[in-house]
């Protein structure tokens, strides 16, 4: 059997700045999001193991090389630990997005070996930011107003609908266009609107199929094998 390497994706890292600033949440805003008291709750509660746990993920060193030694990792994708700076306001947001990225672009950097770093944001997990965009606005601007806010130029645009048709997912493809970014399309049924309104640079893998389920089938292929173009291409694994 050929050698191959084990990565390790979406590793959480959490900064002390970042868990003191969740901790003062905690104190100012008890019970706002159940599932954030639960899970921040724990972590910066005084057990033994979850200060031992906020250690692990705070800690872009030796200890986790550590581990990662132990249990047969040669290379981590790091994240910043979810919900990440999201929930602050928007200026404290951008300040703290920038000091972090910069404290993990200097661990990739005295570790290349080891650690890796793939930016990616999620258009439909925020849900505080789609309810308010679909009730000020509209629904189909749920993606393309997030896309206007975060997308930079040389950004990619993942956009996938069975049909071609989705009008938020149109919109935000349009919406990528103006920021100078491209769009990778998922789509089936002829590629529909979607297809339509891509440009030159952008990628459309349009599945030849009329029915949802078949459609779906292949999107997902097309999606593992997009995740292993990645990791040849840019974590050097084959």
């Amino acid at each position: 059997m050929a050698d191959y390497l084990r990565i390790a994706t979406e590793e959480a890292y959490a900064p002390a700045e970042l868990l003191e600033r969740y901790a003062e949440l905690l104190r100012k805003q008890p019970g706002v999001d159940p599932g954030f008291d639960s899970l921040w709750g724990f972590f910066l509660g005084k057990s033994e193991r979850a200060q031992r746990l906020a250690a692990r993920i705070q800690d872009l060193g030796e200890g986790r090389i550590r581990d990662m030694d132990e249990a047969g990792i040669a290379k981590q994708v790091l994240a910043l630990t979810a919900p990440g700076v999201q929930v602050f306001d928007a200026p404290t947001a951008t300040s703290l997005a920038r000091s972090f990225n910069d404290q993990l672009a200097e661990a990739i950097g005295r570790h290349p070996e080891r650690f890796a770093g793939l930016a990616a944001i999620a258009l439909t997990t925020d849900s505080s930011t789609l309810t308010s965009i679909a009730n000020d606005y509209d629904y189909q601007h749920v993606f393309s107003r997030q896309v206007l806010a975060l997308g930079q130029p040389g950004d990619v645009l993942l956009a996938i609908t069975t049909s071609g048709g989705s009008k938020n997912v149109i919109a935000a493809a349009r919406a990528a266009h103006e920021r100078d970014m491209r769009v990778v399309a998922l789509t089936g049924r002829g590629g529909g609107e979607l297809g339509r309104a891509l440009g030159d640079g952008d990628v459309h893998v349009c599945v030849p199929h009329d029915v949802t389920a078949r459609i779906q089938e292949v999107h997902v292929l097309v999606l593992h094998c997009l995740c292993d173009g990645i990791d040849c291409l840019l974590l050097g694994t084959e």
